[in-house]
């Protein structure tokens, strides 16, 4: 649900169901998570040979499971509208973790003052209603009560510092066995150094 709610696509004709991607291995967890070997096809965006970008696509046609993504809140052109979503809370790790593999990042920069670094979670979405109902999620489920909502130009960022961040970070990934991006999973290990306890982090 967190990679439909950031980077899927609910066709107008109530049957078709689309999930785009630059990395190919989401586009693949995301059928792993749905239980179909349907193709992966390949789509390109931009009007020049030097703007043109590669995508990769997976479109699902099952009216029963359309229906069941506009029952929790999803809709057709929702980028704008996208706002809380019917997620129990004990999936809201997964949830949670599907939306920053989408649309989020997880990185790192130095502070201008003090030159240490700093770890920063961000989330980006041109809904603030959506991004303020996360921010609201991850306090009821994770008690962590930073976090700030900026606009950049046409979108809005969720951001949380880096105490915050790591925090966030631990319960995102707090089952060794998740599905995830790995490139992002690899981010978040080496830039919180090693973690002890592997098995019992999410404690």
């Amino acid at each position: 649900m967190g990679l439909l709610a950031t980077d899927g696509n609910l066709s107008k004709d109530e049957r078709h169901i689309d999930f785009t991607s630059k990395d190919k291995e989401l586009v693949s967890k995301f059928r792993e998570c749905l239980g179909i070997d349907n193709k992966i096809g390949i789509k390109y965006r931009g009007r020049d040979d030097y703007q043109r970008k590669q995508y990769f696509r997976v479109q699902v046609g099952d009216i029963n499971f359309y229906q069941f993504l506009l029952s929790i809140g999803l809709s057709p052109k929702k980028s704008k509208t996208l706002d809380s979503l019917d997620i129990p809370e004990e999936f809201s790790s997964d949830f949670l973790r599907g939306c920053i593999d989408g649309d989020g990042s997880i990185g790192s920069f130095k502070h201008p003052e003090s030159k240490y670094p700093q770890l920063r979670v961000r989330l980006v979405s041109a809904s603030r209603n959506f991004l303020e109902w996360i921010k609201l999620r991850i306090e009821s489920t994770t008690k962590i009560k930073g976090g700030w909502i900026c606009k950049s130009k046409d979108i809005f960022l969720l951001s949380y510092g880096k105490s915050d961040s790591m925090k966030l970070l631990r319960f995102l990934y707090k089952d060794k066995d998740c599905i995830c991006l790995t490139r992002k999973f690899e981010i978040a290990k080496s830039l919180m150094g090693e973690w002890r306890n592997w098995d019992t982090r999410g404690a």
